[in-house]
């Protein structure tokens, strides 16, 4: 039996395929715009949690070397300088050889002043025995007591004219000696003042050359009355710990930057403010053994003042800086969401910095993927780690920085 099915039209069968073939195509671009509407992966930054350890508070400080003992070779008498016996910037020893004045006039003045003395003797000699003379004949009323009394007063004459003629004589061996001009320190000689040939001492010492004593050296640096009260109120308060005087670690730091490799000592603060500048003169003692540091030289001493027991450091590229010198860091807070915050800083530690407000123990600082942020999106918090080992010191400069 045959049964007839009615056929459908061309038209509607080339609708129904082609429907079909794009409802086919439109299920991958579907599905990848599902994917693209999702939030992204919170991204990686490297943090360090804030804790606080202890930390030798210094203060770096400008100032200048200074020789420890500094002698100006004069001349004491007058003269024509005959030697000069030394090589000008060598070490001398004290008592060594620097100048030979023409000693002759000296030498002719000494032998005045010698027979001056041997006359004065002579007259001395005269006038005691008169008085021994006198002595028994004004007791038997053969000489008056005037003549008695005038013989013994020429005595006494006599006797003072002896005692000027031998300061004389002294006076004239010195300035024979002086002829020989020697060093009066041990220390670095520097250029002759004079040569051969120039007359000297004539009216006043003639400067002739300038001895200084190079080790130990000093280093007078100055530091603010200010910072000097900060920190006695900080050692009031108990904020700090005093660094102990015959222990704590002076250093100096050179021109160019490097650290001198020998210690000092401090040794005294002066008591007197400068009323222009209201700072306080400080001095330090350095070794100097090899003469690297020469008086003049700028240097800045780092001198340790205190330990804060409870400081907060955290590395210096954690923390930005803005245009009118304030600083900020970003806080990992709430659902890992980054937050600006301020701080003040204080002294550097390495390539630390001290925070002296606006962080507290346990909070996570943002170090490194600043780049990453994006306002009100999380972040991964991943331990920040050093590429390399820092070479910094554990010593802090006081001098705050905000």
């Amino acid at each position: 039996m045959t049964t007839n099915i009615p056929s459908l039209p061309k038209v509607a069968i080339v609708l129904a395929l082609t429907l079909g073939f794009a409802a086919g195509c439109s299920n991958e671009p579907a599905g990848a715009n599902a994917a693209a509407g999702a939030a992204p992966p919170p991204a990686p930054v490297g943090v360090v949690t804030v804790a606080q350890a202890p930390t030798t508070v210094s203060s770096e400080l400008p100032g200048r070397l200074d020789a420890t003992r500094i002698a100006e070779v004069r001349a004491r008498v007058a003269g024509v300088v005959l030697e000069r016996a030394f090589r000008e910037g060598s070490d001398v020893r004290a008592g060594q050889l620097l100048f030979r004045i023409d000693p002759a006039p000296l030498r002719a003045a000494l032998a005045a002043a010698e027979a001056n003395l041997q006359r004065a003797e002579a007259q001395l000699g005269i006038a005691r025995v008169q008085v021994d003379r006198y002595g028994p004949l004004v007791e038997a009323n053969a000489v008056s007591r005037q003549e008695y009394d005038n013989a013994v007063a020429a005595l006494k004459l006599a006797q003072a004219d002896v005692a000027a003629q031998r300061a004389a004589r002294e006076r004239a061996r010195l300035d024979l000696g002086y002829a020989t001009v020697t060093a009066p320190i041990s220390g670095r000689i520097g250029r002759a003042l004079v040569t051969e040939g120039a007359l000297v001492g004539q009216g006043e010492p003639t400067p002739m050359a300038t001895i200084q004593q190079l080790d130990p050296i000093y280093a007078d640096f100055t530091q603010p009355v200010a910072e000097l009260e900060r920190l006695r109120r900080a050692f009031e308060s108990g904020e700090l710990a005093r660094a102990d005087r015959d222990t704590a670690r002076v250093a100096l730091v050179l021109d160019d930057g490097t650290e001198y490799p020998l210690a000092g000592r401090l040794l005294f603060s002066d008591v007197t403010v400068d009323r222009s500048s209201g700072q306080v003169t400080l001095r330090a003692q350095f070794p100097n053994p090899q003469r690297r540091l020469l008086p003049g030289m700028y240097v800045r001493v780092r001198l340790e003042q205190g330990v804060d027991e409870r400081a907060i450091r955290i590395p210096q590229q954690a923390v930005q800086r803005s245009a009118d010198g304030s600083s900020t860091v970003w806080v990992v807070g709430a659902d890992n969401k980054p937050e600006q915050r301020p701080v003040k800083t204080g002294a550097a530690v390495g390539d630390e910095w001290i925070v002296r407000d606006g962080l507290k123990v346990g909070d996570t600082v943002i170090v490194e993927g600043f780049q990453k942020l994006q306002p009100g999106a999380p972040v991964q918090p991943v331990p920040w780690a050093r590429a390399a080992p820092g070479g910094g010191n554990d010593t802090a400069p006081a001098a705050s920085r905000s």
